[in-house]
């Protein structure tokens, strides 16, 4: 495996390079929260690349949008830098048509992650037409509390033992730190359960208690899954998290243990 270039000065290439790509071990971080290989969930991580460009077979540049499709089982997620050099590397490389361009991704991520990799490139035409979504449910921003812990707790969770109920519950106001560089990623969450209400404030607080967590996105999203299923013992729960950009590419986790998939909506501030 190649050495992490997360943090660290970097080489830009100029041309095709799929070395770059840097493999993560998903279960570095599953062994901190008790998940071996009986995965709790399933679900996919969804990668929205917004700065692709290329050549086309004349020279000429072409740009557009990739969306890349991981799967949750995969043994290994792609580090975010090493994705951005790799596709920044596509911009002085011609290619004969963009189904020539998306299979080489998807064989080389596929490659990396060790499992079947979607990839769908879609030139400006059709990625210009995208529109602003939003969250099903019911926002919890406008919540009053007191927030008390220094750290992420899974305690603070709390139920209401007396209700069942299936809820659909958002924030924008999730924020965990890279594990490598300290730096800030923002984005919004979305918990859809069925089960003992979950006690909305608690929930939120949970939430806002990632705000100094450091870790990848893929591995808060697998923690709160984790936290939420042991405190409140859903009977069925999916955890969604829309993160913001950072460097041209959204990285979206997906994780439920009754849905399949998730629609790849593109939030406010994505």
């Amino acid at each position: 495996m190649n050495a992490s270039v997360l943090g660290e000065n970097s080489r830009y290439p100029r041309t095709y390079s799929p070395e770059i790509l840097q493999a993560l071990p998903r279960s570095s971080s599953r062994s901190h929260i008790g998940v071996g290989d009986a995965l709790p969930f399933r679900g996919q991580d969804l990668w929205n690349a917004w700065e692709l460009t290329w050549q086309d077979e004349r020279g000429k540049p072409v740009v557009g949008t990739a969306t890349i499709t991981v799967d949750a089982g995969s043994p290994s997620l792609v580090e975010s830098k090493s994705l951005k050099l790799y596709l920044n590397a596509f911009a002085m490389c011609r290619f004969a048509s963009t189904d020539e361009l998306q299979n080489t991704v998807a064989a080389d991520l596929s490659s990396v992650t060790e499992s079947a990799v979607l990839v769908d490139i879609l030139p400006s035409s059709q990625s210009t037409s995208d529109t602003i979504g939003q969250l099903p449910g019911t926002c919890l921003d406008g919540i009053i509390f007191m927030p008390t812990a220094d750290g992420v707790s899974a305690e603070l969770l709390q139920c209401e033992c007396q209700y069942v109920t299936f809820e659909e519950l958002h924030s924008h106001l999730l924020r965990s730190n890279c594990p490598v560089t300290d730096q800030p990623d923002t984005g919004s969450i979305l918990i859809r359960y069925s089960g003992k209400k979950i006690v909305a404030e608690s929930l939120l607080a949970y939430v806002v208690s990632y705000r100094n967590h450091n870790d990848f996105h893929e591995a808060c999203v697998e923690r709160i899954f984790v936290d939420i299923k042991a405190r409140c013992a859903p009977e069925r729960l999916t955890v969604y998290a829309r993160y913001n950009r950072r460097g041209g590419i959204d990285i979206n986790p997906f994780r439920s243990d009754f849905e399949e998939s998730a629609d790849n909506l593109r939030l406010w501030r994505q």
